[in-house]
């Protein structure tokens, strides 16, 4: 199941009736959500790596590009990711035809402390969650895993910090998932946005 509509230009139907913005925004950023329902369809060498290069041209501190991607999307490769995912992400993740593990520099290339590289790499991922969805892909951000068993089994550097897993694939019927998932299988709603913004100071 993939978009039907140009992403970039107008909402799906499925985003229409849960998302409304409050203030003129692209409709990329609302049709962009983090679906676990995938099909058997596989994601094209040439498509992953355009994701790939979209996260590689996010902004960062001093241009030190603190960001490092360990990918999957073989059988042998994607198995070896599915044993460090908890229980619960593996149930739905394991349909995912690929997986991608975000990891970080904490130093800097002079060996300097970067306290921005967790900063900088969330958006890294960001550039590539919304490139995915002008691609007509399906994006899942997961924090639940055993990171030393992932840092252990890529040989992922003591001096790099490991973030997320993200799957990758092409929508699915939601019916493929269990009933507790089949009813969260829908775009999230957000805050109201005078909800997390200020003018000046907070009032308390």
């Amino acid at each position: 199941m993939s978009l039907t509509v140009n992403p970039v230009e107008s909402l799906s139907s499925e985003v229409e009736k849960h998302r409304q913005a409050e203030h003129s925004v692209s409709p990329l950023f609302l049709n962009r959500w983090s679906p676990r329902a995938y099909s058997e369809r596989k994601v094209s060498d040439e498509d992953l790596y355009s994701i790939l290069e979209a996260a590689h041209w996010a902004p960062s501190s001093f241009n030190d590009q603190p960001w490092r991607f360990f990918i999957a999307k073989t059988e042998a490769q994607l198995k070896t990711f599915h044993e460090f995912l908890f229980p619960f992400n593996r149930s739905w993740a394991e349909k995912a035809p690929a997986l991608i593990l975000i990891a970080s520099s904490k130093n800097r290339d002079n060996g300097d402390p970067n306290g921005a590289h967790v900063f900088d790499t969330g958006t890294a991922w960001g550039y590539l969650a919304l490139q995915a969805t002008t691609l007509g892909l399906s994006t899942h951000a997961m924090g639940g895993f055993d990171k030393e068993k992932a840092r252990q089994l890529l040989n992922v550097p003591d001096d790099f910090d490991i973030h997320v897993v993200i799957s990758v694939g092409y929508r699915g019927e939601k019916e493929t998932l269990n009933e507790q998932l089949q009813e969260r299988e829908n775009p999230s709603i957000r805050k109201s946005l005078q909800e997390v913004i200020f003018e000046g100071t907070e009032n308390k």
